[in-house]
């Protein structure tokens, strides 16, 4: 059995067709499991030859469009052809670029121009773009152009820095959206606050921080640099996520800001801002709402008790280790009912009961209940009684942050795919992640390039890999 696959162009006024071409042609014997339906290679030849013939038609019909001026209708007369190379799902296209005089019946910089070169000025259709940074958020930029080599018809297309120069660009094209930084985006009074309709559920923000192997163009071994990651839920559930490098973002509070205003934010709805009581991200919550709330996140002070119960355990004296643990739960008991001064009490008797103590294990406990001290100090006002939030059903814990880090960070950044990253190429790469991991960036593909159909699925796939 023969197959031929041919490809009919018609005119939208004419019935006859205006081209016929024949793109791909296909024998099959005896059927077979590996003879059932079209191959890989097959699929790619009349992938590739179909859209050569349709680009063909399509390019020539654009330039008879411009070869007229479109105010006087005067033919333009050609300077020259030139072909141009345009890259898209189903390989690289070469494309005939005439190059036009410009009409002298209005003023022009040039006196001559190209209307396809100028037409397709990424030199890469929008959809595969969109494909290349959606990967790429996902898996390795190897990974990224094996994947596409071996599924399209794109061999020796693509290339790791082309890849990695794509996901900028349209990183740095939503960084650019981004409007400017401000110390505080509270707008209105009171007054006007309480005339405003009535607010929806409280928006809960889980912000926590992860690192990133860093690396420069001078020493590779030069340690690692903070990310912050946070997750932002509506009262109805759905969520936001975001990522930024610490100190390297110069509009982090913008970003923010923009990802609750999407989220319906009003200058009267509550919004409960979760951490772990670092400087960088409780300076993060600060100047969004008037009815914001932060709240030191419980894990991080059990977590940090946790330690201390399993340091007294290397300490010499046992006869003190059962009343040491027994004062530990009296110090969890009064933070979780919000008696930070009873607390901070018991940390300060037991700091000076063990600093009398001469052993290194012994003055290294006295050190972390001396930092832990000053962790509840620090962070103090942010306190609630979590007891009663718990009753009530109100957030205590970040741990929507914490999954948020190794889903966002770890999986990509770090885990699997031991990379050193610049904090430039961690943040631009962030942006697109968290976007992909949201299921937003064929929407927003949708929104610079109208006329696009993506066909994306309603949701991006897991990836144990990525």
């Amino acid at each position: 059995m023969r197959i031929r696959v041919q490809v009919i162009l018609e005119s939208d006024q004419e019935a006859v067709p205006l081209h016929v071409e024949e793109v791909a042609s296909f024998e099959r014997g005896p059927l077979s499991p590996e003879t059932l339906g079209l191959r890989l290679d097959e699929a790619k030849q009349m992938l590739a030859g179909v859209q050569q013939v349709m680009t063909t038609q399509q390019v020539e019909e654009y330039v008879e469009q411009q070869c007229q001026c479109s105010h006087c209708q005067q033919h333009l007369a050609c300077k020259g052809h030139h072909q141009i190379g345009v890259r898209t799902l189903f390989g690289k296209l070469t494309l005939s670029s005439p190059r036009l005089y410009t009409c002298s019946c209005q003023p022009h910089q040039k006196r001559s121009w190209s209307p396809v070169a100028s037409l397709f000025s990424e030199r890469s259709t929008p959809e595969l773009l969109c494909q290349e940074v959606r990967w790429a958020s996902l898996l390795s930029y190897g990974v990224t152009v094996k994947l596409l080599e071996d599924l399209l018809p794109m061999e020796h297309q693509l290339s790791t820095s082309t890849v990695s120069r794509h996901v900028h660009q349209v990183a740095e094209r939503l960084e650019d959206e981004l409007g400017d930084e401000q110390s505080s985006f509270i707008e209105g009074c009171p007054d006007q606050w309480y005339q405003l309709p009535e607010p929806a559920a409280p928006l809960v923000v889980s912000l926590d921080g992860g690192y990133v192997h860093a690396r420069s163009k001078d020493c590779r071994k030069d340690g690692s640099f903070e990310v912050i990651v946070g997750k932002s839920t509506t009262g109805e559930g759905a969520s936001t996520r975001f990522g930024l490098v610490s100190g390297y973002d110069t509009k982090p509070r913008r970003r923010l800001f923009e990802i609750l205003r999407a989220q319906g934010l009003q200058m009267n709805q509550a919004i409960t801002f979760l951490t772990d009581g670092g400087d960088t991200v409780r300076d993060l919550t600060e100047g969004h709402s008037p009815q914001a709330c932060h709240i030191l996140d419980w894990f991080h002070i059990t977590m940090r008790l946790t330690v201390l119960s399993q340091m007294v355990k290397g300490i010499s004296g046992e006869h003190k280790e059962e009343k040491f643990e027994e004062e530990l739960e009296r110090v969890k008991w009064f933070l979780w009912h919000s008696n930070v001064y009873k607390a901070l009490q018991l940390l300060e008797w037991l700091e000076l009961d063990i600093d009398a103590q001469a052993s290194p294990e012994a003055r290294k406990l006295a050190r972390t209940l001396h930092e832990f001290d000053q962790y509840i100090r620090a962070n103090q006002s942010s306190i609630p009684n979590y007891g009663d939030r718990y009753r009530n059903g109100e957030a205590i814990s970040s741990a929507v942050a914490e999954s948020s880090v190794n889903q966002v960070i770890s999986k990509r950044f770090v885990k699997k795919q031991q990379m050193r990253w610049t904090r430039h190429g961690a943040h631009l790469l962030l942006q697109v992640r968290t976007r992909v991991l949201d299921d937003t960036l064929a929407a927003i593909f949708q929104r610079w390039y109208p006329g696009m159909e993506t066909g994306e699925p309603n949701q991006e796939p897991t990836l144990a890999a990525s």
